[in-house]
């Protein structure tokens, strides 16, 4: 891997350094966070094998206590979802969030039932029958259509269905992000709270978490998907180089 990065950086002769992914994804969110101390939660499809993280920073220290692992996921649950409804996966997901208000959550108990069990600290336990994504290049294969019907195919007319699927997992995920904040908080003690990961772009779930008032403040990475762990490797690595 070392040799296929230099290759593509000819002349460089430097040190090449490696981040976690969780951890990049808290740095980028606590370390340009206007707190001294704060709460971290991680949320988004997976990175090497976490899911979702809880951590604590604490002025230049930042430490990860908890992680969710794959295939368990709330971001790849979220996936599936944009992927049965028609959309194309790691894009369409806002399109899904935006959907949702022209929805009711009629399935939300199918999906309960079936195929994700929440627990306490809003880690979650899927059932892997419904989905395809840890073996093939797809989300969701004919278990789910035997529970909800065909999948919509990209760029076919929307239906009443497919709102109220799109409403009913963002029901579900909003559940999974107060539950895991309301964690978060009795976890650390922590009076304010940093959130990255791409399901820190659901906004929708973010401002359920403002409006609970779980936490006194809530600073979320603007860059809160993949494009922000760049930053938040950079500042892990400064970090550690300027207190050593």
């Amino acid at each position: 891997m070392v040799d296929d990065i230099r290759d593509r950086l000819p002349g460089y002769e430097g040190e090449i350094l490696f981040g976690e992914h969780h951890e990049s994804h808290a740095a980028s969110a606590f370390y340009p966070a206007p707190y001294e101390e704060a709460a971290v939660v991680t949320m988004d499809g997976v990175g090497e094998w976490a899911t979702s993280s809880i951590g604590v920073g604490r002025g230049s220290d930042l430490e990860l206590l908890r992680e969710m692992r794959f295939p368990h996921s709330v971001g790849l649950l979220y996936l599936a979802f944009t992927y049965f409804t028609g959309f194309r996966v790691n894009s369409g997901e806002y399109k899904v969030m935006g959907l949702a208000p022209y929805g009711e959550p009629k399935y939300v108990q199918t999906i309960k039932d079936h195929l994700v069990e929440i627990h306490d600290d809003g880690s979650l336990w899927m059932n892997m029958e419904y989905f395809t994504y840890p073996h093939r290049l797809t989300m969701t294969g004919a278990a789910m259509e035997r529970l909800f019907g065909p999948a919509r195919q990209p760029e076919t007319p929307l239906t009443q269905r497919e709102m109220d699927l799109a409403r009913s997992i963002q029901d579900v995920t909003e559940e999974v992000m107060l539950k895991m904040a309301r964690f978060a908080r009795q976890e650390t003690g922590c009076r304010d709270l940093c959130l990255a990961g791409g399901v820190a772009l659901n906004c929708v779930g973010n401002g359920k978490i403002a409006r609970e008032r779980i936490f006194d403040d809530i600073w979320i990475q603007p860059a809160a998907g993949d494009a922000g762990g760049a930053l938040g490797v950079a500042q892990s690595w400064r970090t550690e180089f300027v207190l050593d």
